[in-house]
């Protein structure tokens, strides 16, 4: 049985999508925490109304980024992971703590990497005239955005799509690819090799959602 432990900064809907995946798929693991650098957000209440334990590391409370994320770390280690997940975590994590969690720490971005890293994702592939957009499950390393690639999920770029419409579009898959992603790792189907991940059991790392012709 593996211990899950995720990490938000808000509702965390990729959370909830894991926890209830989790719980219906009978996975050989436990959601063990959810924990977030805000003690008002609103997914501790999620979390703990599933008799998920929750804590909350303010980040406003520490001087450095360095000593926010030993005292993170301190918490998470805490509730004994074997995987941490980041869901909606809104904090630019330290090489140390990255280092620390190194292999056993996943995330997920709003683009399809290496594409886009960073923030307004959605804003730049339609500016950039993109005709897939998507989202990517990646393991973290201390580069931003850059870790080894586990899953994609692809959707099309429609005729007079805003950053709103596309994001909501994505979001979906994200709800889909995510908790996928997470299962292979409990289940030890994924080979790491260099920046290269395989899905052992042969299941597709790459999902793409049909076109529609309108955009929502």
């Amino acid at each position: 049985m593996k211990n899950i432990v995720i990490l938000i900064s808000g509702r965390g809907s990729n959370m909830e999508a894991i926890v209830e995946a989790c719980a219906s798929e009978h996975w050989s693991a436990r959601i063990a925490a959810v924990i977030s650098n805000k003690a008002e957000a609103t997914g501790l209440r999620f979390a703990a109304d599933r008799g998920i334990a929750t804590a909350s590391v303010d980040h406003r409370q520490f001087d450095t980024r360095e000593a926010f994320d030993a005292e993170l770390a301190r918490t998470i280690d805490g509730f004994a992971p074997d995987l941490v997940v980041l869901a909606g975590f809104m904090r630019i994590l330290t090489e140390g703590f990255v280092r620390h969690f190194e292999g056993r720490m996943l995330n997920i971005h709003p683009s399809l990497l290496p594409a886009f890293p960073g923030l307004h994702t959605h804003q730049r592939a339609i500016e950039a005239g993109c005709k897939l957009a998507g989202a990517t499950v990646h393991f973290v390393t201390p580069e931003l955005d850059h870790g080894p690639i586990v899953a994609q999920a692809a959707v099309p770029v429609l005729v007079g799509d805003t950053p709103e419409s596309l994001s909501a579009r994505v979001l979906k898959q994200e709800h889909a690819v995510y908790p996928r992603a997470v299962r292979w790792f409990v289940e030890g189907r994924l080979k790491v090799d260099g920046h290269q991940v395989v899905q052992t059991e042969g299941e597709a790392q790459l999902v793409v959602a049909a076109a529609t012709t309108t955009s929502p």
